[in-house]
Formats: structure tokens, sequence, C-alpha cells
């Protein structure tokens, strides 16, 4: 391939149609940067190609930027697909073996929080599974601070709210 940024575009959709949940930069960096494919500035230089081009969808959730392939991308991945060596697509399928359970978690528990219109905060707390919500809570507190914890509970206790809950309601 002459051109090493079309590469790291084409292994990011990649990574990016072999699952069947939205990826965090995050993720596909740790790949992307433990295999020494190519530089952080460089990845992130490519994904933002890839959201200008449509071929990728970005959501930002806190600190947190979640990346989907498009149809535009799925497209374009299937038309150049074969660019990307055997070797490196091995590359990924067995990161995913080894990894998809923990990676699937840290995009299926969701929390977030804003300043509401009545001067509150909301904290918008989400499990999800295979995209289908489990929990979707609304808390309003008083402080930033409050709102901030409660986020990062839930990242940590997400698991124990839902079993308590769903003893509780059925």
């Amino acid at each position: 391939m002459h051109d090493p940024l079309t590469l790291y575009k084409l292994i990011v959709l990649y990574m990016l149609s072999r699952v069947d949940f939205p990826l965090t930069k995050a993720q596909i960096g740790d790949f992307i940067l433990e295999k020494e494919y190519t530089t952080f500035l460089t990845l992130q230089q490519a994904i933002g190609e890839l959201i200008d081009a449509g071929l990728v969808t970005a959501q930002s959730i806190r600190n947190r930027t979640h990346l989907s392939i498009t149809k535009d991308g799925k497209e374009t991945l299937n038309f150049f697909g074969n660019q990307i060596s055997d070797s490196i697509k091995k590359d990924i399928d067995e990161f995913f073996k080894e990894n998809e359970i923990e990676l699937r978690n840290e995009v299926s528990i969701l929390a977030d929080y804003y300043k509401s219109t009545s001067g509150e905060y909301e904290a918008h707390l989400t499990a999800k599974d295979k995209g289908i919500n489990l929990v979707d809570i609304t808390i309003s507190v008083p402080s930033e601070e409050t709102a901030s914890s409660i986020c990062d509970n839930w990242q940590r206790k997400n698991q124990d709210i839902y079993q308590y809950l769903i003893s509780q309601l059925f």
C-alpha cells in the first residue's frame, strides 16, 4: 500500500466492523499502539479523517469518544479491505476474541451529567446490552460535584445497582 494513513484508516474500519457495539478511541488506540502499527498522532489524524468523510460516527460521552462504522464505512471496507494484510486481520480477530467482553462492558455502561435548565445537575446513567437499554436513569442533584460522583460510582457499581433494582422490583 502506497499511503500508510489509508492502511490505518482501513484498520480502524475493520476493527469497527468486527463488533456490534461502538468502540472508544482509547480502545482502538490501545490495540494499534500496542502493536506499534503507528503513532498516537497519526492514529488521531486517521480517525479524524474517517469522521470527516462520514465513514465513522463519533459520540462524546464524558471524556470518551465512542466510534461506530457507518454504511458508507462498511462499503468502503468492502472495496478496499483486501489491502489489509491477513496477519493484521488475524491480530485484530485475536484481540477481539481475548477482549470482547471487557470491551463491550466498557461501552455498555454509560454515565454523563449536564446542567439542566432549572440550574440543577442531572446525572444520566445507562446500561446497555447489544444496543438495548437495560437501565436508563436520570437523577437530579444540586451540584456538579455530586453529579460527577454519581457517574463515577455508576461506572464501578452498575452491576450491583442493577441487581438491587431487579431484586426490589420483581
